[in-house]
């Protein structure tokens, strides 16, 4: 555009606050939203996070979300836990898979004194053995928080965190589906389904109590 000549085209319109013919809602449980589910494919659900201690492999924490995007569920959890320090005790370690990364995570949990083992990438499936012998280079003196905890992955210690996640909260979500065959929630809105899978956690609780008491 020239200077002195007046913009070419039409004048943008306000966006129409109008439903669309497109648009969609769900008549049953209309807080509920379309997310996408491992395998392939969509469902009219919500998003449930647990926080699983590594030591008891009880859930120490619960969330439910309309949000897909877990990035987005690190935070409130932090906020959840930090709330239960008086019981807990301090938290020293958070550790979760590639889809919880992001800087603004990073940084959350460093705020509060928690080490994060935050996958940047998926771990390939048949890595070359040297890479699970040896350790990383030394960590440049100007490396980013970010870039610090990808060091601290590739390190034998930290792969030695990174795979208590295997061994905690996806065994945890395995037997609440499997074994105690909750897949789907009952009840319907956002209040109550965090009711609902506050009630599942406290049941996978008991039945892991019954166990550690042995």
């Amino acid at each position: 555009m020239t200077l002195g000549q007046k913009p070419r085209g039409k004048a943008p319109q306000a966006p129409d606050p109008a439903p669309k013919a497109q648009d969609q809602i769900n008549l049953t449980d209309e807080e509920s939203r379309i997310m996408p589910v491992s395998g392939g494919g969509f469902e009219q659900t919500y998003n449930a996070q647990a926080a699983v201690d590594d030591q008891t492999m009880l859930v120490v924490a619960t969330g439910v979300s309309q949000a897909p995007n877990d990035k987005e569920q690190v935070i409130p959890m932090l906020e959840t836990l930090q709330a239960q320090t008086a019981q807990l005790g301090p938290i020293e370690a958070l550790v979760a898979d590639t889809g919880y990364c992001s800087e603004k995570n990073v940084e959350a949990c460093e705020a509060l004194g928690i080490t994060p083992f935050i996958a940047v990438a998926r771990e390939e499936h048949h890595p070359d053995w040297r890479q699970r012998h040896t350790e990383p280079e030394a960590l440049p003196e100007n490396a980013t928080r970010m870039q610090a905890m990808m060091h601290r992955l590739k390190t034998q210690a930290g792969r030695s965190v990174y795979r208590l996640r295997k061994q905690t909260v996806e065994p945890v979500f395995g037997i609440i589906k499997s074994v105690m065959g909750f897949r789907q929630f009952s009840l319907r809105g956002l209040r109550q389904v965090q009711g609902e899978w506050s009630l599942v956690c406290l049941a996978w609780n008991i039945k892991r109590m019954a166990v550690l008491r042995l």
